[in-house]
């Protein structure tokens, strides 16, 4: 295998066949996935700060992640989280951000400038909606062997 045929280790490698874009909601997707997956976090954007209107002309994978890119061609990213009730919030946010740099470089080969973090609301846990059944009034049978 010549030089010229080794597989690129990451995109800005790919220059002798050409370019390789990938689309800021692709970005914004990954970022999404890689937020949810850390302990604490509720939800991505979607709160009322957004208004109706960007609310419907968003893709759901853009919801609440601002992709840029610098001019040294690293990511700038912006991701509104909505954190669960309890969860040390600094700490979270700051897992939020290795986890967004780690995915964004493993997946694209790309480096990220900066993760900001926007708190945007608490989520208190919900209490299961499931009735339990009540406890009967009447005597229990007797037991039979």
């Amino acid at each position: 295998m010549s030089n010229q045929d080794a597989i690129p280790e990451s995109i800005d490698d790919q220059n002798s066949l050409g370019e390789i874009k990938i689309n800021h909601s692709v970005i914004a997707g990954i970022v999404r996935l890689a937020a949810l997956e850390i302990k604490g976090v509720s939800g991505v954007g979607g709160g009322f700060v957004e208004g109706l209107t960007e609310i419907f002309s968003k893709r759901e994978s853009d919801r609440g992640v601002k992709v840029s890119e610098d001019e040294n061609g690293y990511y700038a990213i912006e991701i509104r989280l909505l954190m669960e009730f309890g969860s040390d919030l600094a700490k979270t946010a700051y897992n939020v951000q290795l986890a967004v740099r780690d995915r964004l470089n493993q997946m694209t080969g790309k480096q990220v400038s900066h993760v900001n973090v926007v708190i945007d609301g608490v989520k208190i846990s919900e209490p299961s909606t499931e009735k339990q059944p009540a406890e009967s009034s009447w005597p229990k049978p007797p037991a039979t062997d």
